[in-house]
């Protein structure tokens, strides 16, 4: 097949971001990509993938356009019901009915996309779902009429009796879709659940070779005020359940030596960053809001060290993990996933500390200051395996080649 690469990204409209990057930095590797967005692109990324020469649409022909209005209304419906079941006096069944609704609609808008991928690219060379649902994979290849790969991120909800069914029915279109599991640890929470359905492990960032440069660094601290003597970590990424904020609060009026603290992202909580912002050996420096790639860079390019904290047991990949491998920035991080800690352990630019452990957070804090980590080498992309762009589309192809050929 020599078809493009036809990558589809229901959330191309959001700013910046992990999987944003993800869908750019692929184009760039192929010319020629058709990006099918349903809502459309972030300005950002429009431009660049307009400079890397991707075609960018949304649902294009009858049969898209029936399913993507059909997904909007079932996500209207979910919404509501969201709300009239948020009380917890509501039995757990219809509490979580609408989040089994969001499913369905999720499913539609890949069908939808699928649609368009096929009228568009009758001979693709890959067709990818960068942020697919957990759920419904096979509702999702019959009514695309298409085979794809799909890379499942996470696990937020699973399908009951219902959507159940519905799977079942649909099992046959299974075997034309291939699951791509960021981690080790979404393959083992998912495949219980859909034991027919073939899937690999396979690391969703890549690496666009764009290191920080010393002039980027000395910019970056002067934009902040940070002085040459002075120490900086970055927080980047809003505050999501599986962050865990509570470690940095308990940590940080514990420090002993000054710190310049860098948070960008969105949400944030304006109460618990006015108590930092209180606290005598911190300089903070806010960045809110959704930010962009440049601005990223910028608050990268500020720190020391990037610092990663999360819940224990969470395993979702970390798109920031990756970002600091391929920003070239050092890493403060929780042994949250045992597979990531096994990955970082002996690398001289990674700092791990004890998930949920505010003292040792503090420690590693303070450490900057007489023993500063080093800054990723080359070897520090393989070291997670983060692959090149170019290595992915390629990884992407062969697998969908393969795929194509079984169906």
């Amino acid at each position: 097949m020599t078809g493009p690469l036809v990558l589809i990204e229901p959330y191309a409209h959001r700013l910046g971001g992990h999987h944003q990057h993800a869908l750019v930095a692929l184009a760039q590797a192929r010319p020629g990509t058709v990006v099918v967005a349903p809502y459309g692109v972030g300005a950002e990324a429009a431009a660049a993938l307009c400079t890397a020469g991707a075609r960018v649409t949304g649902p294009v022909g009858a049969a898209a356009r029936v399913l993507f209005v059909a997904a909007n209304s079932v996500a209207i419906l979910s919404v509501a019901g969201r709300r009239v079941f948020a009380s917890r006096r509501w039995p757990g069944g219809l509490r979580r009915s609408p989040h089994q609704i969001t499913l369905l609609a999720r499913c539609l808008i890949e069908a939808a996309c699928l649609r368009t991928a096929r009228r568009l690219a009758p001979d693709p060379g890959a067709v990818v779902v960068l942020s697919a649902s957990e759920a419904l994979h096979g509702a999702a290849a019959l009514l695309g009429g298409l085979p794809h790969l799909r890379f499942v991120h996470e696990k937020v909800t699973t399908e009951d009796a219902a959507l159940r069914l519905l799977g079942r029915l649909a099992r046959p279109g299974e075997k034309r879709v291939r699951a791509l599991y960021p981690t080790a640890a979404v393959r083992d929470q998912l495949a219980p659940a859909f034991p027919r359905l073939p899937g690999e492990v396979r690391t969703f960032a890549v690496d666009d070779g764009r290191r920080l440069s010393d002039a980027e660094r000395e910019g970056a601290r002067a934009a902040f005020d940070i002085p040459a003597g002075g120490h900086a970590v970055c927080l980047v990424g809003g505050w999501w359940p599986h962050k865990d904020i509570d470690v940095i609060d308990a940590a940080l009026p514990r420090l002993k030596e000054p710190l310049h603290l860098v948070v960008a992202g969105h949400p944030l909580d304006e109460t618990t960053l006015a108590r930092w912002q209180d606290l005598p050996r911190v300089r903070l420096h806010t960045v809110p809001g959704p930010v962009s790639e440049e601005v990223l860079r910028i608050v990268y390019g500020a720190a020391d060290a990037a610092l990663v904290a999360r819940h224990r047991g969470v395993g979702k990949e970390s798109g920031l993990v990756m970002g600091t491998v391929r920003h070239g920035v050092p890493l403060i991080v929780s042994d949250h996933d045992p597979i990531l800690t096994t990955l970082l352990n002996g690398q001289d630019w990674a700092r791990i500390f004890p998930a949920e452990d505010p003292a040792a957070l503090a420690e590693a804090l303070d450490h900057l200051t007489a023993d500063p980590p080093q800054r990723p080498g080359t070897g520090a992309a393989d070291a997670v395996g983060l692959p090149t762009a170019a290595g992915q589309a390629a990884f992407l192809t062969d697998a969908f080649r393969l795929l194509a050929k079984e169906c």
